[in-house]
């Protein structure tokens, strides 16, 4: 021995002192390694008979691999992609007449939800119509925040008629934005 290294006492366990196992931890450590490994390969093995026999099976008692009724699969894949409001919207754009009124939804259209600014754009057939639908706007906005659920819409973007394209000439680039597009 050297005057560097400690005198190891009798009574105190390799283990103790943070050196490597001996003995029968070596062999407790040892066994833990063979079995995750085994039960690993079982794992793998098992995998691999299922997929031979045509996929996961469903068993006697009900799982997430049971068929389910269509209305319960299309809810739970609009929860799963948090659809909610998209499709929520969706159903307000195709109840339009309910909620408005037949005589405003003769004259005014649904056309876009942006969900990011919550902002329904509508667009209406006469500047008469849109100017009516703009004083109109915060009611309408309660409505279907009531309907669909509070903070859903925050804004309601009301557009006049739009006019017909614009055409200069018979023949266009495609892309072109009119005579002025050449001059910078």
């Amino acid at each position: 021995m050297s005057a560097d290294e400690p005198a190891e006492r009798p009574e105190e366990p390799a283990a103790k002192k943070g050196a490597e196992p001996s003995g029968v931890d070596l062999a407790r450590v040892a066994l833990r390694a063979a079995k995750e490994q085994a039960r690993a390969r079982g794992d793998a093995a098992q995998q691999k008979k299922q997929a031979r026999r045509g996929g996961l099976r469903s068993g006697a008692r009900a799982d997430g691999r049971d068929p389910m009724v269509l209305g319960a699969a299309i809810n739970r894949l609009l929860t799963e992609r948090g659809w909610e409001t998209p499709a929520a919207v969706g159903g307000v754009m195709g109840r339009w007449p309910q909620i408005v009124g037949e005589d405003l939804a003769n004259h005014c259209v649904p056309e876009k939800y942006d969900e990011d600014e919550r902002v329904l754009i509508v667009r209406c057939d006469s500047t008469a119509w849109a100017t009516n639908l703009r004083l109109l706007a915060p009611q309408l906005v309660a409505r279907l925040n009531e309907d669909l659920g509070h903070g859903t819409v925050r804004f309601l973007k009301v557009n006049g008629p739009g006019g017909p394209p614009r055409r200069y000439g018979p023949l266009r680039a495609p892309g072109s934005t009119g005579p002025g597009d050449t001059y910078g």
